[in-house]
């Protein structure tokens, strides 16, 4: 009887671990459909490539964060992109990305590429931690951009290794330098990002790599 109990019980953990984590749902609006940039969307990029490219991009930043539990992620159930009417290139709004029709129309090279890269940036946004609102604004989009360079889509504007004026200078000047931090100590911007979901200090640098953050970014730079 105590072995089948011990079975049981067993057979209970592997089911367990089998199962999938919690599903989000992605959904697509185009609200500038009548738009030229609307519609240069449809015909370059289109509505199930968009969706699938946030399924990837969802999965790369779990596994970049090493989020690898529901515990360890934002519970988001469902993230909606919407094509809109608007300047700039894109933003995000808790669980809601929104992205630029002007700026799909104007782009001249490889749209599809670059809107790709966009979308891993923001959806990056949606998932990591932001210190309680205490992080400086040019350390999250620093890891925004990080984990689009990670993930292969830095296009070729972006700085080159060691430039940029300061450490949280933000986007690929911070991607960066967080890339070179990382390469100190592999993991660490997972790390750092689990460190933020309850607020932020500078001292997690020193946590992390045992150097001021102050120190890296000259080390770094030289």
């Amino acid at each position: 009887m105590a072995n089948n109990i011990s079975f049981f019980l067993s057979s209970l953990v592997i089911l367990a671990a089998m199962q999938p984590t919690a599903a989000v749902d992605y959904t697509l609006t185009n609200s500038a459909a009548a738009t030229p940039g609307g519609v240069k969307f449809n015909n370059d990029i289109g509505a199930e490539y968009t969706i699938q490219t946030l399924r990837s991009a969802t999965s790369f930043i779990w596994t970049t964060f090493n989020q690898n539990t529901d515990a360890d992620r934002k519970n988001i159930a469902r993230v909606s992109v919407f094509i809109d009417d608007m300047d700039g290139v894109a933003y995000t709004s808790n669980d809601e990305i929104h992205v630029s029709a002007n700026y799909i129309q104007g782009y001249s090279g490889d749209v599809k590429t670059e809107i790709t890269g966009v979308l891993y940036h923001e959806m990056t946004h949606v998932w990591q931690w932001n210190g309680n609102g205490e992080a400086p604004g040019g350390l999250i989009e620093g890891i925004a951009d990080y984990v689009r360079l990670k993930a292969g889509y830095a296009p070729s504007h972006w700085v080159q290794p060691g430039q940029g004026d300061r450490w949280d200078q933000g986007y690929d000047v911070t991607a960066r330098f967080l890339d070179y931090c990382n390469g100190l100590r592999d993991g660490f911007v997972a790390e750092l990002n689990n460190k933020m979901r309850n607020g932020y200090n500078h001292g997690y640098f020193v946590d992390l790599l045992g150097k001021t953050v102050d120190q890296l970014w000259a080390e770094y730079k030289a």
